[in-house]
């Protein structure tokens, strides 16, 4: 082998059949980017698309995407929730273009050649279609054996459970409750309970990074207390919270469960250079934090769902976090901060407050964003390396502690079986 086959290798190379030491080659190269869209995006896993409250009327839509796959999320005229592929089933174009609207009096139309769709994805115009008269005779149309049922949207199958709307490009995908498992399932449902939900407001950013590192950063209690000074400092996240680390069947869904201790000195935290004893709030109601009710106990519960989204309770702060790949190199990051219908005034403020922890630029958040980038830079750097993932040892399991990288090992784990690496 001659070196720059040793420094550009052709393909990944795991050093064993474990997971606590991924290639970097897992984060960089472009074939198997694909291959991941296909497996984990495109088929045999529900994705995120978005919040019932967001389209709350007859004929309210949401662009978004699964993957890589532009979709749109529409309320139906009888209330119903559909999620369609945004590409013209003439031409391909991606016709629509606003993030948010409301299309119940005319349905969808492609501006290239005003093809007409449904609120369910159904043709319903063809301009043209019985050709055009002139000079007594008809010129053009569609063939005698056109048929506009056979020409619709790409429909998508929906799930929707406690407000929060997945689609799946698989028809033949399990159940959402099969695919999230019981243990994840339960933690799901502490937080989408049946209130009905109310937007807040969002966030978003492109992160030049890998996807899955996103994925990692929430299944990584390690750094919080290390990485972000708000967290050590005032209490919120930190290594010597009680704390529980939870998993899937599957080892690709996890929950990360903390409840917050007491802020200042203790012995596990003012030996790290994160912790600043000197750092004072200007306006202390970021620290207003009322316990309520559907907490249960923890003040802290990070959900990642594999492939597509978070969801984060951070005290009284509660939002989903959408994880949307562009190459191998690079994800969009939206951020939809919510509350519930009957939270009063006084509780919404304290909810808008405190996502300024989070967010493109969150006291805690806007740390992430950068060391996922520098993460990229160094894998780019050198494609032949492997990151080291043994902090509690090299075996997967749940946790009652925050000292250990399980949950990444678990992540890889299950993507090696799916990707048969």
């Amino acid at each position: 082998m001659d070196d720059a086959t040793a420094v550009f290798p052709q393909q990944i190379h795991w050093a064993d059949q474990g997971t606590s030491r991924i290639p970097f080659m897992a984060y960089t190269e472009a074939d198997q980017h694909r291959r991941e869209l296909e497996r984990l995006f495109y088929k045999s896993h529900w994705c995120y698309v978005g919040l019932e409250a967001e389209i709350p009327e007859a004929g309210d839509f949401k662009r978004t995407v699964v993957g890589e796959r532009s979709v749109i999320m529409i309320r139906d005229a009888e209330g119903g929730i559909n999620v369609v592929e945004n590409v013209c089933a003439h031409r391909g174009m991606q016709f629509c273009r606003e993030r948010h609207g409301n299309k119940k009096a005319e349905g969808f139309t492609c501006p290239y050649h005003q093809w007409n769709y449904s609120l369910g994805g159904d043709l319903q115009g063809v301009p043209f279609r019985r050709g055009v008269k002139q000079d007594g005779k008809i010129n053009g149309g569609m063939p005698a054996d056109f048929k506009p049922a056979e020409h619709g949207l790409n429909k998508l199958k929906v799930a929707v459970r406690g407000g929060v709307v997945f689609a799946s490009f698989d028809p033949d995908i399990e159940s959402l409750e099969d695919f999230m498992g019981p243990t994840i399932l339960g933690y799901f449902d502490r937080l989408f309970n049946g209130r009905k939900l109310k937007i807040l407001g969002y966030n978003r950013q492109r992160i030049p990074g890998n996807w899955k590192l996103m994925q990692e950063n929430i299944k990584d209690p390690y750094h919080p207390g290390l990485l972000h000074t708000w967290f050590v400092t005032f209490g919120l996240w930190r290594a010597d919270n009680k704390s529980q680390l939870k998993m899937d069947d599957h080892h690709r869904h996890a929950a990360m469960i903390s409840t917050r201790g007491t802020s200042g000195k203790a012995d596990q935290v003012t030996q790290v250079s994160s912790f600043k004893e000197s750092m004072q709030l200007n306006d202390d109601r970021f620290l207003d934090i009322v316990p309520e009710p559907w907490w249960g106990g923890p003040t802290a519960v990070m959900m990642t769902l594999f492939p597509s989204v978070i969801f984060q309770q951070q005290v009284n702060s509660v939002s989903t976090r959408h994880i949307q790949p562009s190459g191998p190199g690079a994800f969009d990051f939206v951020w939809t901060h919510f509350g519930f219908e009957d939270d009063d005034e006084a509780m919404t403020q304290r909810r808008l407050r405190q996502a300024n922890l989070f967010g493109p630029a969150g006291f805690v958040s806007a740390d992430d964003g950068e060391v996922i980038e520098l993460s990229q830079k160094g894998f780019e750097q050198k494609p032949f390396h492997r990151t080291l993932a043994e902090l509690g040892g090299r075996e997967v399991g749940d946790t009652d502690h925050m000292v250990t990288e399980t949950l990444i090992r678990g992540m890889y784990e299950y993507w090696r079986k799916v990707m048969e690496a």
